[in-house]
């Protein structure tokens, strides 16, 4: 799939996700993991409500119908049905009628941006309320308004997805998003879009790593997943939280909490190659579900891959977070290079030079000339050189294309002419 298309697709995807009003549980959440399914052989898994996770509990599941705020006239002033963000996410059921100075406490609105809706939610405690644009509120009147919620918060469920892609080794790659967030694009449908499609494109062939993806709840979702799943995470050897990828910002990595992870240089790596502006973040316990996978009890090498960080960008958690704020180049940029960082993953080994005594004699091995005239000859005798010279059963592929500064591909193409001519033998 060629570039262009694999963004257009990656929005079209988008798109079609977008009108859903999603919540950390709920109906919204299983319909978007029905879309995901024409995709990928997702498991849908139901937790109870009640349910220990650690030291929080499942809550009560929560579904809307209906919503709106009508004035004297009868007239829908605000209106669930044009936004699903004009509803304080998990809001109680209420029918009532309020003046004007008794409904404000439950509305909330942006001053510094008087046209977008805020994106709020109150999943712990039991409130109401609307969002609205600053525009709106302050155009309401003082009247007698009917507020109408036509919501539930019933014992039910936790619903998330989970995809397993079997590789060679029980070792596994995490891939992780949030599929929680209703009409926002950014955050989180383009990382829905992003782990969705590469899911499929490592379905069509052979890996090393066994690639495990999960859509959940934000925060309780990665909570009640590593509570039920303690077994498995011992096979996790590398993971990404996919967040925020479909903006026009330079890429941007926060790394796990070990800071040095094989994950960690790997993306730093194929981001230093890029040739584009991009930023390297430390670990902080804020953020996405990277910091329930790398608390101390798992410690994880779980690292967060975005553009734009979250609240670094005004349109976050806003109406403005919309169709055309996503792009369809920064997405097929962003799944290209989740590709390069897994190839770097599933290409790295460690081997041992079996002619250590002195380099060899690579001309007679017909070893230094261009490879099918697309390589450099001189890069591609120097990546020869760095691999003969640290392969000494201690240095990994990646270890010497950091230190050597060549690009990984080329150190492991040349580690693939070494081995064919019988100079190295690998050993982890």
């Amino acid at each position: 799939m060629m570039r262009d298309n694999i963004g257009d697709e990656m929005h079209r995807l988008i798109a079609e996700l977008y009108p859903i009003c999603r919540s950390i549980t709920g109906h919204g959440f299983r319909e978007t993991l029905q879309v995901l399914r024409r995709h990928i052989p997702l498991e849908v898994h139901e937790v109870p409500t009640g349910t220990p996770v650690f030291d929080w509990i499942v809550p009560k599941e929560w579904n809307i119908r209906d919503a709106y705020i009508k004035n004297a006239r009868g007239e829908r002033v605000v209106d669930f049905h044009k936004s699903n963000l004009h509803v304080l996410n998990y809001s109680t059921p209420i029918r009532t009628k309020l003046s004007l100075a008794e409904l404000k406490p439950h509305l909330f609105s942006l001053p510094e941006y008087p046209d977008w809706i805020p994106y709020r939610t109150s999943y712990y405690t039991d409130r109401w309320g609307f969002c609205l644009s600053h525009r709106q509120l302050l155009a309401l009147p003082d009247d007698v308004y009917e507020v109408c919620i036509d919501s539930s918060l019933q014992d039910g469920h936790l619903t998330y997805g989970e995809f397993l892609l079997r590789g060679q080794s029980s070792d596994e790659v995490l891939i992780s998003c949030h599929a929680c967030h209703p009409s926002l694009a950014n955050d989180n449908l383009s990382g829905i879009a992003l782990a969705t499609f590469l899911a499929q494109r490592l379905g069509k062939s052979k890996s090393r790593y066994s690639y495990r993806f999960l859509f959940i709840p934000g925060t309780i979702g990665s909570i009640t997943w590593l509570a039920r799943n303690e077994t498995k995470v011992a096979n996790i050897k590398h993971g990404l939280v996919i967040t925020c990828v479909g903006d026009a910002g330079p890429l941007t990595y926060k790394q796990s909490r070990r800071g040095d992870a094989e994950i960690d240089r790997a993306v730093t790596h194929v981001l230093k190659h890029s040739g584009q502006n991009h930023e390297i973040l430390e670990f902080t316990p804020y953020g996405y579900d990277e910091r329930q996978y790398c608390s101390p009890g798992f410690n994880l090498p779980v690292g967060c891959f975005m553009r734009t960080p979250n609240g670094r960008y005004p349109e976050y958690h806003t109406s403005a977070d919309n169709l055309d704020f996503v792009t369809p180049a920064s997405l097929a940029d962003s799944f290209e290079k989740c590709l390069a960082i897994l190839a770097v993953l599933e290409g790295n080994r460690t081997y041992l030079n079996l002619n250590p005594k002195c380099e060899p004699q690579l001309g007679k091995r017909g070893l230094y000339q261009t490879i099918g005239g697309q390589t450099d000859a001189r890069e591609f005798e120097s990546a020869l050189l760095w691999v003969l010279s640290l392969s000494d059963g201690q240095h990994s592929l990646l270890h010497i294309a950091e230190q050597s500064g060549v690009e990984f591909p080329l150190i492991r193409t040349a580690a693939d002419a070494l081995v064919q001519h019988s100079l190295l033998q690998e050993v982890g």
